[in-house]
């Protein structure tokens, strides 16, 4: 095992110089509670451990042109209390604070459940949902980019060297908008996703004016599934508009055969969810839940 050093920078120059300088065997620590399991597992052996949970930028959620921009390192326990983003967002909040047990909320961070790269990572369906955009910044400068060119495949990002994913933002909501997040697991809780399904929707006079659908746990990467989407906007969700895009995921999936589920199963359940994540959405977007 090489020498491992920590750092706790101040602010994001700092964090992205000691990035650059590890020349690809630093890591960055938001909450540690994948980073820390996968050492433990001797999966990683970095040389240096960038702790960025005193940058400024990247522990806050402030209110930005009416919608939020949450601190890649904030963790889900600030997020699941926050006063004003689970009454705009509630489907971002309930993935968020799916992962893991109320110890580790203290600590894990949407950040690093992005880019831990899991495809069945649940706050990421959610937030590819939701539209957001995500402030990546590196040694070239600052960027935005979608949630969903985040992931690379199972493990992989497309950041740079010396890249930092900074805040996730999510957009102002029209009036008449709801959006969710389901999953399935084997057990009630604490469990990893065998499917899970995000739905972002608004509704003007009962019919479907704009939708996201993602899944999660169906291919190598989260799906954004716009032809799921497409099914539903200019529908009033009815049975055939809702069966249609359950068709489009089912179509999108591209899953494994695994301990947890087959492909065959998992490709099933992917339009079952998305009939029941989208019942959801919609209830909160006519007010009602």
């Amino acid at each position: 095992m090489k020498d491992l050093s920590y750092i706790a920078p101040k602010n994001l120059k700092e964090a992205i110089g000691a990035l650059v300088a590890a020349k690809g065997t630093g890591r960055i620590l938001a909450g540690g509670t994948d980073l820390l399991v996968q050492m433990r597992a001797g999966m990683v052996n970095p040389s240096v451990i960038v702790d960025v949970k005193k940058i400024a930028d990247m522990t806050k959620i402030v209110e930005v042109r009416g919608g939020f921009r949450i601190g890649a390192a904030v963790s889900g326990a600030e997020i699941g209390e926050h006063p004003k983003l689970g009454k705009v967002w509630p489907g971002v909040v309930e993935a968020v604070n799916l992962i893991g047990s109320t110890q580790i909320q203290g600590r894990a961070s949407p950040g690093g459940n992005l880019c831990n790269a899991s495809p069945a990572a649940d706050s990421v369906p959610a937030l590819v949902a939701a539209g957001a955009m995500v402030t990546v910044q590196g040694p070239k400068g600052k960027r935005e980019v979608p949630v969903e060119k985040i992931h690379a495949g199972p493990g992989r990002t497309t950041l740079d060297r010396g890249e930092i994913v900074v805040s996730f933002t999510l957009p102002k909501r029209p009036p008449g908008s709801g959006d969710a997040y389901l999953r399935l697991i084997p057990r009630t809780e604490m469990d990893i996703a065998v499917v899970g399904c995000g739905v972002s929707l608004t509704l003007k006079d009962g019919v479907c004016t704009a939708a996201r659908v993602s899944l999660g746990a169906v291919a190598p990467t989260v799906l954004l599934v716009e032809d799921a989407a497409q099914a539903l906007i200019g529908s009033k969700l009815d049975d055939k508009a809702l069966e249609a895009a359950a068709a489009a995921c089912r179509a999108a999936c591209k899953p494994i055969d695994d301990k947890r589920g087959t492909i065959a199963y998992r490709t099933k359940i992917a339009g079952v969810l998305l009939k029941r994540t989208v019942a959801i959405a919609a209830e909160r977007a006519r007010g009602k839940h």
